[in-house]
């Protein structure tokens, strides 16, 4: 195990680009598993080899780079998937109302009946049935 770590020293390794990549090749192996077209086996050796690439690569600079790029062009994936799973957590014991005026979005405990709601943006009030 020890050669391994020497070989690895002073390369790249695994960032989230390349695990990216990881999950799409096996993802479009397991596609032409059940297709039963070689031609998509062909192509979801492409990703594989960039891994590879990355993975070996000695410049850090450019796949530091890279993994940034990536990280920026998926943080808005990132942020849709946080705040679905936040309002999905939150719609258990909460419902959602949005104000007529404004629109803003307000949380309000379930089970209380009829109650009057004040919107914390514009001030205004509304009626609505948790």
């Amino acid at each position: 195990m020890n050669w391994l770590r020497k070989f690895m020293n002073g390369r790249y390794g695994v960032d989230q680009l390349s695990m990216a990549l990881l999950v799409f090749s096996i993802l479009l192996s397991f596609i032409s598993q059940l297709s039963r077209l070689p031609v998509i086996s062909y192509i979801s050796l492409i990703p594989l080899v960039f891994v590879i690439f990355r993975l070996q690569s000695k410049n850090l600079e450019k796949r530091r780079m890279e993994n940034y790029k990536f990280a920026m062009l998926m943080s808005p994936v990132y942020s849709w998937f946080k705040k679905t799973l936040s309002h999905t957590k939150k719609s258990r014991t909460h419902k959602l109302f949005k104000c007529p005026d404004c629109k803003a979005g307000l949380w309000v405990p379930k089970g209380k009946g009829e109650i009057i709601i004040t919107c914390s943006k514009c001030k205004k009030e509304f009626r609505k049935k948790t």
